[in-house]
């Protein structure tokens, strides 16, 4: 009895130590190249080093794609329809799947294992560093209409989009914005509710 009950501690203990959250450092806001230079320089591309963002990039990119910029009112880097903030950003990463929580700059574990195989159909993306996954809560949206949901988080997921493609054009990081996404599957391991829907997703890494 006592072994069964040393074992089940062991194991209890393991799987509390697989998630783990990430305190993002603070964005570097004062960095990158004059706008019109980043949107000289913006394009999409496919090659990407298999090497790991440092965390700044990572802490940069986020912020940039969807952080708060305006304390006072939480409101944030991209626009949403009404003021819904509907659209959930989550990282896809080697060592786990998270979600964006922009109220602590920080990510949230909701997996650890690689999933990145899942978050597009692409040879590419399986071995990219990262992929944000864009997705909608529909439970912000109630007042709107099932035609009028698409467009507003097709509209507001690619706002976020467009952010990351800039500020990947300032760094000289590679980007490319995707709507093939192993939906399915990959909505059951970001653990997504019936109302949660995967819009686009976007790779990201170092320039190979």
């Amino acid at each position: 009895m006592k072994v069964l009950l040393l074992l089940f501690l062991i194991f209890s203990m393991s799987n509390a130590q697989e998630i783990k959250d990430i305190k993002l450092v603070p964005p570097q806001k004062e960095i990158g190249k004059p706008l019109m230079q980043a949107i000289n320089l913006r394009h999409s591309s496919r090659e990407f080093s298999p090497k790991t963002l440092s965390d700044q990039d990572i802490s940069n990119l986020i912020w940039a794609a969807f952080g708060i910029n305006r304390s006072e009112s939480g409101k944030r880097t991209a626009p949403s329809a009404m003021n819904w903030q509907e659209i959930d950003v989550y990282a896809v990463m080697e060592n786990g799947s998270y979600l964006y929580d922009s109220k602590t700059h920080s990510l949230k574990q909701i997996s650890s294992k690689d999933n990145r195989k899942l978050a597009g159909t692409q040879d590419f993306v399986k071995d990219a560093p990262l992929n944000l996954i864009y997705v909608a809560d529909y439970s912000k949206t109630s007042r709107a209409s099932e035609s009028d949901n698409l467009l507003y988080s097709g509209a507001d997921a690619g706002f976020i989009a467009q952010n990351v493609y800039l500020f990947c054009a300032s760094e000289n990081l590679a980007t490319v914005v995707r709507g093939s996404v192993n939906r399915e599957k990959l909505a059951g391991e970001l653990k997504l509710k019936k109302n949660q829907k995967i819009i686009l997703a976007q790779t990201v890494g170092y320039n190979k």
